[in-house]
């Protein structure tokens, strides 16, 4: 996803998708039984209103660029997708649960070992588990999150520059971080990737990375954008609905690669 920032003048609303350190925190929706969080940005269009999930589940309202919008009626409007979208997001499958890790895209059995000399993670996907020793069982989720930057460095390095040249396309540089969405781009080349990019299964990851490339050179989602995606990646409305299927968990930190 291709990012402009421009911070709106609202307190409790952000720029179109400002990096997450400027973000400021808006109340979570509560339609229903259900308590949503949501973020208000500012996008390019002028005319109109979008409602988009991120991997984590937040709902992301982006209003039109220079036009006065009733955030509470457009909410009200679209309520009806939103709980329906948000149901059916929330039945994705996890990255991350109490008794599972999806690790390219295979769900693994965690099998805790507990270990007071050294904490580690043994991924065994010939036999569906992931060792996990560690000191104490709520180390885990620590653990996986270390455990997931190093592979989807290691992943990003190696990919970005085969994925680059079909494209064709040049970055500046790349990083993985925590993130909202699964990547993004901006207009001075950098890119960057959800540090859980490793859990998704590799057709899904390589789609994540053509969209991205793709945005260097159409920086919006024009029919312009979709014939270039298209040209290197032709099933991606496929790949696109498989990675919607799919819940990242909300933990994690920033490191450059």
């Amino acid at each position: 996803m291709s990012r402009t920032a421009e911070k709106l003048p609202l307190p409790g609303q952000i720029g179109y998708l400002l990096p997450r350190h400027l973000r400021l925190p808006v109340p979570s929706l509560d339609i229903g039984s259900r308590q949503i969080r949501y973020s208000v940005l500012r996008g390019n269009s002028r005319r109109y209103t979008y409602f988009r999930f991120t991997p984590d589940l937040t709902l992301e309202i982006v209003l039109p660029r220079g036009r006065p919008v009733d955030l509470n009626s457009a909410i009200r409007s679209r309520q009806d997708w939103i709980l329906s979208k948000y149901d059916e997001m929330s039945k994705t499958r996890q990255v991350l649960d109490e008794e599972t890790v999806m690790f390219d895209g295979t769900q693994l059995r965690i099998v805790y070992e507990e270990s007071m000399e050294k904490e580690e993670v043994e991924p065994r996907p010939e036999s569906g588990q992931v060792i996990i020793r560690a000191t104490d069982p709520s180390r885990t989720p620590e653990l996986v999150r270390r455990w997931f930057i190093r592979e989807t460095s290691r992943y990003v390095v190696s990919k970005l520059s085969e994925l680059a040249k079909a494209v064709p396309a040049k970055y500046r540089r790349a990083d993985v971080r925590e993130m909202g969405n699964w990547g993004y781009c901006t207009r001075d080349g950098r890119l960057a990737f959800n540090w859980q990019l490793i859990a998704l299964p590799e057709r899904v990851r390589e789609y994540v990375i053509f969209h991205e490339l793709t945005h260097l050179a159409e920086f919006n989602h024009s029919q312009a954008f979709k014939r270039r995606l298209r040209a290197v990646c032709p099933d991606y409305r496929d790949r696109e609905k498989e990675l919607d299927k799919i819940t990242a968990f909300k933990l994690g930190t920033s490191h450059d690669i």
